[in-house]
Formats: structure tokens, sequence, C-alpha cells
């Protein structure tokens, strides 16, 4: 038995049960009549003509329904005589190469044989401009040479700073679209310039490019699309802001104000920027942004197969595992922190052999006395917080709050000898 072993062995993992978290929920029932009705309420056919090719960007993002989305829109750009073809636009994801950039948007399902068009990716970029801020702005080489740009994206809150312009359109019209180039250009100045940057080089973008509309789509707290708006190039910039506020309005979050232990059984780059929503755990690696609950420790448990590798978000956390450590790729995380200026989001914290180790690392330094009584929440990760588990010592607070329903009887985490959670 190892040192580690003997520390760690007798500390006990509490029984927890299901709980179940209620969030406003308004969705669309049809995702792809939603978006087509909003295509053609728009007149966006006016602004393709038959022949024309389009670049179609798509981001890095796990959002519901991208796929049939990004083939909806395929399909009309071809009804209307358009050309369409799909270009990355995730600045220096995938590791900051062409074929990276593919694998993620395959591994989102948003292939050439789903959506019905080519996927044309490069990292090469052309410079088309300054922005009023002195900074220069890079796009996409396929994109700037296509007759038309079109593209979509989520609006949410951004992890790190606040302004706005968070994550969204023109957000990916910036940093998206400038590949690793214009985010490296955007990130220089670090995220306390961020709020200035994104709209400085997007209005740049808007006024030289022929970008003709943009799709925004908002989600609710169950990770379900809610609202689908079609944005003509003039319209973004003011639209932008008032879909913000009510995706701000819309954000899940945990209904505690302070925990001992988080366990986030996975993150990764198709759910958020650090691999988990900072808005949601109440940790950020900038001091640009702030909010959340306050939690002592917090274990992630492993990384996404979609992140091929990218464990960026580890090192703002506390307590991993081998198995997620074996799958973290250098070549897949640095070029992301090198380009965000941010390294602190890709060191790597404490590595335990499993997900039990893990576990009870972080209760054994959250810095109670009786252990029994640890307050941990477990959640699967940050997009899916409508049924999460927690420790007994949390049922009575779970009774109090009308948002909180209780699922089950108490139980213990289904360890398999392997010390894992999962098979």
């Amino acid at each position: 038995m190892s040192a580690i072993d003997q520390l760690l062995d007798a500390i006990p993992i509490p029984r927890m049960v299901r709980v179940k978290q209620v969030f406003e929920r308004p969705a669309i029932d049809n995702v792809e009549l939603d978006l087509l009705a909003k295509l053609k309420g728009k007149n966006s056919k006016l602004l393709i003509t038959p022949g024309q090719s389009v670049a179609v960007a798509v981001g890095s993002r796990g959002i519901s329904a991208l796929p049939e989305m990004v083939k909806t829109l395929i399909q009309f750009i071809k009804d209307q005589g358009g050309i369409p073809f799909i270009v990355p636009a995730m600045g220096s994801h995938g590791g900051a190469t062409a074929e990276g950039q593919k694998e993620m948007l395959r591994g989102l399902g948003v292939t050439e044989e789903y959506v019905g068009a080519p996927i044309r990716a490069t990292m090469e970029t052309l410079e088309i401009g300054v922005a009023e801020n002195g900074l220069p702005v890079f796009i996409d080489k396929y994109a700037y040479e296509a007759d038309a740009i079109v593209i979509i994206n989520r609006i949410k809150p951004h992890i790190a700073f606040r302004g706005e312009y968070e994550s969204g359109l023109m957000k990916m019209i910036t940093i998206g679209l400038g590949k690793q180039k214009g985010a490296d250009i955007c990130h220089e100045l670090g995220f306390g310039r961020m709020a200035e940057n994104i709209p400085a080089i997007a209005r740049v973008i808007l006024e030289k490019t022929n970008l003709v509309f943009g799709v925004a789509v908002l989600e609710n707290a169950y990770h379900e699309l809610c609202q689908i708006e079609v944005l003509k190039n003039g319209e973004i910039e003011d639209g932008e802001p008032t879909l913000l506020k009510e995706a701000k309005r819309l954000s899940p979050k945990l209904y505690f104000d302070s925990l001992d232990v988080l366990v986030i059984d996975e993150i990764g780059k198709n759910i958020s920027g650090t691999g988990f929503d900072n808005n949601v755990v109440g940790r950020y690696h900038t001091p640009y942004a702030s909010g959340g609950p306050t939690i002592s420790k917090i274990a992630a448990l492993d990384i996404t197969d979609v992140s091929h590798g990218n464990g960026n978000g580890l090192g703002i956390l506390d307590f991993t595992t081998r198995r997620a450590f074996n799958k973290f790729s250098f070549e897949h995380s640095y070029p992301n922190a090198l380009t965000s200026t941010v390294p602190l989001s890709v060191k790597i914290p404490m590595v335990l052999k499993n997900d039990k180790q893990a576990i009870q690392a972080a209760i054994k330094t959250c810095n109670i006395l009786d252990k029994t009584k640890v307050r941990i929440v477990r959640v699967k990760n940050t997009l899916c917080l409508g049924e999460i588990e927690v420790s007994e010592s949390l049922i009575e607070e779970v009774k109090q709050n009308p948002n909180l329903e209780i699922l089950s009887s108490p139980f213990d985490l289904a360890l398999c000898e392997q010390g894992s959670l999962f098979e």
C-alpha cells in the first residue's frame, strides 16, 4: 500500500441522493422548421444569389442540434442557388491545425456526409484592415475568398470577461474566423481588453467582407434550443447584446451558495472554453469575471473524447484522475493557452489513480473536521445540470428550496473494484 493509499483509503465517501434542479424551460419543438422559418422571414435569400460560393462558419462548441441546424442552413443556401461549404471558425482550437479543426467538427456530428457540404479547413489567414484601436484584422482565407459568409453560433455569457459582447456572433467573427492568428491578436493584451477588442475587430470584418447574415441561437438551462434569430450583417452589432441578456437570464446554475466538494464527471472543449462553465462553478482563470458558488475543492474525473485531449481548464481545478491525465494532449491544449495568454488553464492539478481517490482527496483537503458531513455535489458536466447528485448532508437544504426535488433514496456511489465510477 502506497503512502497515498494510506492517507486516502480511510476517507469516507458519503451516500448520495439524486436531485432534480428546476429551471425555466422555454424550448423549440422543431428546430429545423423554426430555423427555416426564420431564414425565410428575414428574406435571406435576397442576400445569396445563384452561383455564389458561401462559406458557412461553424465553431467548436457542443450546441444542441448543431448538426441539424447546419444541415438545414446548407440546404437553404442550396435552394437559393448558392454553393455552400463549411469552414471551421474556432480560433486556435483543434491544436491550431486544419486537420485538428476538421476532427472537432466531425466529433460534433458536423460531417460532410451528414450536412451535405465539404469542409474546407485552413489556418491561413488574410489581413484585411486595422481596427479602430489599432489592432490588425485577420480572417480565414477560404471564408474571405468566398462570395458570401454565413455564421452560426450560440449566444452565452463568457467564462473570462464581461461586456456587451461575450460568447456569440461577434466573438466568432473576431476570434473564430480569425483562426489562431486573429485569436492571438485579440488576446494579446489579456482578457481585460476583450470587451473592447471583440467589437472593434468584428466591425472591420462586417464592413469589409460579404458576411451576409448570422444565425444566433440560445439554449435554456437544460441544454435545449429555445430561441433562434437570423441577423443580417447590419443587425448583428445592435442585436446581440439583447440576446446576451436573455442568455444570462436562462443560464443554468447550482442552487447552492457554498459547497465543500464538487465532482465533475467530464470536462471538454465541446462543453465550454475552459472545459466547464466557470460561471456555474465559481472558479475563474482571470480577474475579469466573477460570480457563482464558493466551492472549497473541485475534482474533474475525465476529458471528453470530442476534445481530442484538450484538457484546458484542468489547471483551474484541484484534482483529476490518471485516466484524464493520460488523455491530456500537450499539442491540443497548449496552443489554446498560448493564444489566450492564460497558462493557468493548462496546468496539471493533483493526479490520483482513480475516481474514488480523486473524490477522497477532495474530501480530505476541504478543511472540515467531520468528514461524514461533507457537502458534495456531483454533476455529469456543466451543460447537464437538470439532474445532479448531492450528499446526504444537503438533503435538508434541498427540501427548503422550491427549485430542487429529491428523486431517490440515499445510495452509495457505484465504484467498481478499480475505483472507477464508469465501466
